[in-house]
């Protein structure tokens, strides 16, 4: 853990900002801002890119894509460049928290995983360029996504130890439990065997 210097009434006031910008749902303003319809109503009636993609509008999932994860970032660089180290990670792991349980949403979010990697990336580069790696490789092997993002999580705490940001060990595992539990219903169908693969219809 990273040593908590920052005074408790900002790092409070970080956590709730963190969370706010998190929790802007940028699935649904793209599929809007397309003509798409409610995205809640759409596939899985998740609000990620994932679901995105199954309107068939490609460039919609890709901004949403990238603007689910540089939330994560933002809060994260924010962070840390007004208060400090302990800020960022608490920043960054509440902008998570919010994006999977956006109290404007009725606290279903999305799964996490654009806004996990955006967070980490921000964090320590490394360790987010190397979960990256993983999921590439594991989607890229097995043709899963949720997969590749359990693997790419379940990765994250190790790859902060190994390539230098030990401190950041529990955070990572933190957004690796959220993931895990965002991700239940997946794992259920992993183990049946019934889980769809990338661009299977």
């Amino acid at each position: 853990m990273p040593v908590f210097d920052t005074p408790i009434a900002a790092l409070l006031l970080t956590a709730l900002l963190g969370y706010l910008l998190g929790s802007v749902p940028f699935g649904l303003v793209m599929t809007r801002l397309f003509g798409l319809g409610d995205l809640r109503r759409i596939g899985s009636g998740n609000i990620g890119a994932t679901n995105v993609l199954r309107t068939g509008n490609k460039t919609a999932a890709f901004l949403t894509l990238v603007l689910d994860a540089g939330k994560g970032a933002i809060a994260v660089l924010l962070a840390r460049a007004l208060l400090g180290e302990d800020a960022a990670q608490i920043a960054g792991f509440f902008a998570f928290l919010g994006h999977c349980y956006p109290a404007t949403l009725g606290f279903k979010g999305g799964k996490g995983v654009a806004t996990f990697l955006g967070t980490l990336l921000a964090l320590y580069w490394p360790a987010g360029l190397a979960a990256c790696g993983v999921w590439l490789v594991m989607a890229a092997i097995f043709r899963i996504s949720s997969l590749a993002a359990l693997v790419a999580a379940a990765a994250a705490p190790l790859l902060l130890y190994l390539l230098g940001m030990p401190q950041a060990v529990l955070f990572g595992a933190a957004l690796a439990a959220l993931i895990f539990l965002r991700h239940r219903a997946n794992i259920a169908r992993l183990v049946t065997g019934t889980e769809p693969r990338i661009g299977q219809k």
